[in-house]
């Protein structure tokens, strides 16, 4: 595994807001072209495609929320650890979602009914402002993040049966480049690149890391 890199804090303008809303995209986008392979770090073209035609024909529908808490001393990124005794991902760092189920009105509805169930935070707390590129895992699951602003106050309240523990990682943090280090795995026997990012004890890996290294692509894009 490569050493972790320095962590550096990316400086936020003043309306840094602003432009992150002018770097998502206003509507979910679900066309299997413009579907990312889950956490792939700049891989070649070729390898996309051997990935893709791994997927199944019909892609099980979720969406996680990406919740940025508009701090005063500095906006931090509310993460959550799943908890150790699930049958997949245990243990890992992950957003609150899950499955797009029929009460949602859509896909944004289902991130945030998820992250209620998960976490304990009310929708009236949560502002979705847009979404990134859906992210496809090779569980079959196509997975839409909703990037929400999410009211300073809240206390998360883990469920325990899904959510182990919840952190918060500077926004600033993700955002810097320096911060990611590219891993190597093995996903249906290609061997792949993958981002990782690592916050302390926590280290971020697999679509979340790819989610969050969306996230920093997007800001960055978005002009000034």
């Amino acid at each position: 595994m490569a050493a972790p890199a320095p962590t550096v804090a990316h400086e936020l303008p003043a309306d840094w807001q602003a432009r992150l809303r002018r770097g998502l995209m206003p509507a979910p986008d679900h066309r299997p072209e413009h579907c990312r392979p889950a956490g792939l770090a700049m891989e070649s073209a070729a390898v996309r495609a051997r990935l893709r035609a791994t997927w199944p024909a019909s892609l099980k529908v979720a969406a996680v929320l990406v919740p940025i808490i508009d701090r005063v001393q500095a906006p931090t990124l509310l993460m959550t650890v799943r908890a150790s005794h699930l049958r997949r991902h245990a243990g890992q760092i992950s957003f609150p979602g899950g499955r797009l189920e029929e009460q949602d009105a859509d896909i944004a509805a289902a991130a945030v009914r998820e992250t209620g169930e998960e976490i304990g935070i009310a929708p009236s707390a949560i502002d979705p402002i847009g979404f990134l590129s859906d992210h496809v895992v090779q569980t079959g699951y196509r997975i839409t993040p909703v990037v929400a602003l999410v009211q300073p106050g809240v206390t998360p309240e883990p469920d325990g049966t899904e959510v182990a523990e919840v952190f918060e990682l500077p926004l600033g943090l993700a955002l810097a480049a320096a911060n990611y280090r590219v891993g190597r795995r093995t996903i249906r026997d290609v061997e792949v690149d993958t981002w990782e990012l690592s916050f302390g004890p926590y280290n971020i890996w697999g679509a979340t890391a790819g989610i969050l290294a969306n996230l920093r692509q997007a800001f960055a894009g978005a002009t000034a």
